[in-house]
């Protein structure tokens, strides 16, 4: 019953696309694009993580995606084309007061933002996520929440994917209107197990919950 249901949503929202491309016209498909930041952190880092994800968002799901990696910074004409935009990084982050501003209106406005710590901006993200919205909380999500059984069942919340600091793995999130526009995983590096697994040494199995987790949270931020 859950596949039906999530195949006829993916429907209503994909069958525009199908119909654009039977008439021949330039075809639309979903990318992530990767925020580029200010600061001194690498935001550049592993740029093979998205292409993978989308790889296998494309082989297990109905979901119309472009495998492709593409930075982007908050400024640009095309920030707000992208449905999902990721960031992720070891070190610093700054966000101008004009990107602030131009952050909040994206995510207000149907936007969606991943964050993955990837050792070492837990506190900056912080720091800078509460500019943009300083009247509210991250606050950690129950294992419970929508978003990890909307494709498949994580029971225990995000998976452990590496070592940082040898502490549970956890996922928070900022709700505007009740809609989560904000995710962010801390002690769970699920996109470092996006990445080809020689790359940080991953063994499979961790290499295919990291996917399977990352295909949830576009899942969820595509259909809510």
């Amino acid at each position: 019953m859950r596949c039906i249901l999530f195949r006829l949503i993916l429907f209503s929202l994909l069958s525009p696309v199908i119909i654009l491309s039977q008439s021949n016209q330039p075809r639309s498909a979903m990318k992530i694009g990767r925020l580029k930041y200010q600061g001194g952190g690498d935001w550049y880092n592993d740029p093979q993580e998205e292409v993978n994800l989308l790889k296998f968002i494309q082989q297990n799901t109905l979901i119309d995606v472009n495998p492709v990696y593409e930075f982007v910074e908050i400024g640009d004409d095309k920030f707000p084309t992208y449905p999902i935009i990721f960031m992720t990084g070891h070190g610093n982050i700054t966000l101008s007061e004009n990107e602030i501003k131009k952050l909040r209106s994206y995510l207000e406005n149907g936007g969606f933002l991943y964050a993955d710590d990837d050792y070492g901006m837990d506190k900056a993200f912080r720091r800078e996520i509460k500019k943009v919205f300083p009247e509210k909380d991250i606050i950690e999500l129950p294992f419970t929440y929508g978003l990890y059984h909307c494709h498949y069942d994580f029971p225990n919340g995000p998976p452990k994917i590496h070592e940082h600091d040898n502490k549970p793995p956890q996922g928070f999130g900022i709700l505007h209107d009740g809609r989560l526009v904000v995710y962010y995983t801390y002690e769970s590096n699920p996109s470092d197990g996006w990445n080809d697994p020689d790359v940080h040494d991953t063994p499979p199995e961790k290499h295919e919950e990291a996917l399977r987790f990352g295909t949830n949270i576009v899942v969820w931020a595509l259909t809510h």
